[in-house]
């Protein structure tokens, strides 16, 4: 046998087929070895090849060990992700959303600002998507403000428990200012997805953990 036919079979592919650096290591000695057995005598396999070729193993084996480690530490990642959504059980949120769930004491919510505002208007709509109440939080810095709504209409009149719409008009000098709207809810579940942890919420489903905003 050839010691470059040899030699470009240890280099192909194939020597990183095993699925195991175990593997990898015993296919890649065995062709090694008949190398050496088959070398031609008159031009011997000289220290710099056997080096390198020595070296692609250490490396083969090096990306392998790593890999598992890398996938451990994903899994370890993982659970613990798990353990901290547990935690998140029962308790209330601030997520991207524009429900407001009336209570007995009222109802809250939030709003997010790309920019300081000189006004900010909070819309309340019902299901019907009829504005029952109106009202002004004022000058707001850029960022998370919070607003409560005490469940009265325009009138005065109390309303119905339940579930309602907000939509936020900001404004800076006349011209308009990105607000996003942030729901309270309760968290009531939690799992784990390939991209990441959702928790499932009383008012707005289920939501990646990164649409969170606060937690109560």
């Amino acid at each position: 046998m050839a010691v470059a036919a040899i030699q470009n079979q240890t280099s192909s592919t194939s020597l990183l087929s095993g699925s195991t650096a175990a593997e990898i290591g015993d296919r890649f000695l065995k062709l090694l070895v008949t190398q050496l057995k088959n070398q031609d005598p008159m031009n011997p396999l000289d220290n710099a090849q056997l080096t390198s070729q020595l070296a692609q193993l250490s490396t083969v084996e090096g990306i392998n060990k790593m890999n598992d480690s890398i996938s451990g530490l994903t899994t370890q990642y993982r659970a613990t992700q798990a353990l901290q959504g547990a935690s998140l059980i029962g308790r209330q949120v601030l997520a991207e959303g524009a429900q407001l769930d009336l209570g007995a004491a009222g109802a809250a919510g939030g709003v997010n600002l790309s920019a300081a505002a000189d006004k900010v208007a909070i819309n309340v709509l019902d299901g019907n998507g009829k504005v029952v109440r109106s009202f002004d939080l004022g000058s707001q810095d850029a960022g998370l403000s919070r607003f409560a709504w005490d469940g009265l209409d325009a009138s005065g009149n109390t309303l119905a428990q339940g579930t309602y719409r907000f939509e936020v008009a900001a404004t800076a000098a006349g011209k308009a200012v990105d607000a996003t709207p942030y729901s309270l809810a309760q968290v009531q579940s939690v799992s784990l997805a390939d991209s990441g942890l959702n928790v499932e919420l009383s008012t707005l489903g289920s939501l990646s953990l990164d649409k969170i905003k606060q937690i109560f």
